[in-house]
């Protein structure tokens, strides 16, 4: 990764930060027509995770056209892509230039910021969660400060990131090696209430649980079945006792995915899959040993057979606070009220993964009043609507006016890494 000091951080460049900043601005409000539309195009357009050809086609276009390279099906995944500039100020190559991340020296002296956009939608929904928001911001902050500053001292990646719904299209990524490279990573998320930057979200893990018994007429022969499906509802009843004795931060929600077949056969086999969530990836670990307790004695209880499926979901976000800082008070720049302190999350996000690799930071710019649902119809509808076309300006304001002070200010980036780092 490039180092928080060096030749990056032109003395020139950072006693022009105010002028730099105003450009950003004249340079996004240019954007503005083209960056609505085009939230509005993927908004009408809802894709689901690891489908989403339309939009992530429309993005890596808009980033392609304005002279980034671009690679597409990085990770092994359709839909995914990172778009990648370096600025004149960064020495030999600069402009667009194709990279695998991994490829690139640990001696670089410039650093690489990486600005990541979502773009996946929720069935029945759409665009409930406001990914279309996400993905014009990201590819507006990219665009808008190129050519602001196309003197930048520094490379942007924007990261195309499939399935953050279902599937953590940023793990898969980080497994490829794509932020290998990355010093720092930005991204917007749209909320409703208070503007923040968000603080530590909850690591997920998804446990499937199996039961296998013993068919039998459920009339004329009960007493020679085992009943699967009350080997499930035993563990239900199990784990609903247990809320009482985690800790706060746990979550534990489920869903009975197999019944039975048919009403007059005791059911052979039924299943239960259970997401779980804690504050960190060890919390998680102790909670998933405790369901599987409870499912263990419902299966003596009941005579049935039972198996696990464990699949590791995202890690727990870790928010930068020197980057956050940063962030937080651009958007206050641009008239948005913000929470004073990054704000912790009940839910999990891949991004979660990206700030346990790189420094990082995410903010919420709200697009509606408190108490609206998340993932609902009504979000959906604010995520196409003016307070939401402002929180997409904002964001792409705010977003590269963060990663144009993280290029042109060691300090900042070495305070981000010293704090990432625990020191």
């Amino acid at each position: 990764m490039g180092e928080g000091s060096g030749n990056h951080g032109s003395t020139a460049m950072r006693a022009a930060r105010e002028e730099l900043l105003t450009r950003i601005n004249l340079v996004a409000e240019r954007h503005r027509a083209a960056l609505v539309e085009l939230s509005h195009r993927i908004h009408a357009n809802p894709e689901l995770f690891f489908k989403e050809f339309r939009a992530s086609a429309w993005l890596s276009e808009t980033l392609e056209k304005a002279g980034f390279a671009v690679r597409r099906g990085v990770a092994g995944l359709e839909t995914a892509f990172r778009a990648d500039w370096r600025g004149s100020g960064a020495g030999e190559g600069s402009g667009g230039e194709a990279t695998t991340g991994a490829q690139q020296s640990p001696a670089r002296p410039f650093p690489t910021v990486a600005i990541l956009g979502e773009y996946d939608a929720l069935p029945d929904v759409g665009h409930g969660c406001g990914h279309n928001i996400i993905g014009a911001a990201a590819v507006g902050a990219a665009i808008v400060l190129k050519e602001a500053c196309p003197e930048l001292p520094g490379r942007l990646a924007v990261m195309g990131c499939p399935a953050e719904e279902d599937g953590g299209g940023k793990v898969i990524m980080l497994k490829a090696g794509l932020f290998d490279d990355v010093d720092a990573a930005l991204m917007v998320h749209p909320t409703t209430g208070d503007s923040k930057i968000g603080g530590a979200s909850l690591a997920t893990t998804t446990l499937t649980i199996n039961f296998k018994g013993k068919p039998s007429h459920a009339a004329g022969s009960p007493h020679l079945g085992i009943n699967a499906l009350d080997a499930v509802v035993q563990t239900y009843v199990n784990v609903s006792t247990l809320r009482q004795h985690v800790t706060p931060d746990v979550r534990m929600h489920c869903l009975i995915t197999k019944g039975g077949s048919v009403i007059n056969i005791v059911p052979e086999e039924a299943e239960i899959q259970y997401l779980l969530r804690a504050g960190t990836r060890e919390g998680v670990r102790g909670v998933v040993e405790r369901v599987k307790e409870c499912a263990e004695g419902a299966a003596r209880a009941t005579r049935a057979t039972v198996t696990f499926i464990e699949e590791e979901g995202y890690d727990a976000r870790r928010p930068n606070r020197a980057i956050g800082d940063v962030f937080r008070d651009h958007f206050i720049r641009l008239g948005e009220p913000m929470l004073p302190d990054p704000e912790p999350s009940g839910g999990s996000t891949d991004f979660g993964d990206v700030s346990q690799k790189v420094p990082a930071a995410n903010a919420y710019p709200s697009i509606g009043p408190k108490g609206t649902p998340g993932h609902s119809r009504e979000l959906a509808a604010l995520a196409c609507s003016a307070a939401g076309d402002e929180a997409l300006m904002k964001s792409v304001k705010a977003m590269a006016a963060t990663a144009l002070d993280i290029v042109i200010d060691p300090d900042l980036l070495a305070r981000a890494k010293r704090e990432f780092s625990g020191r």
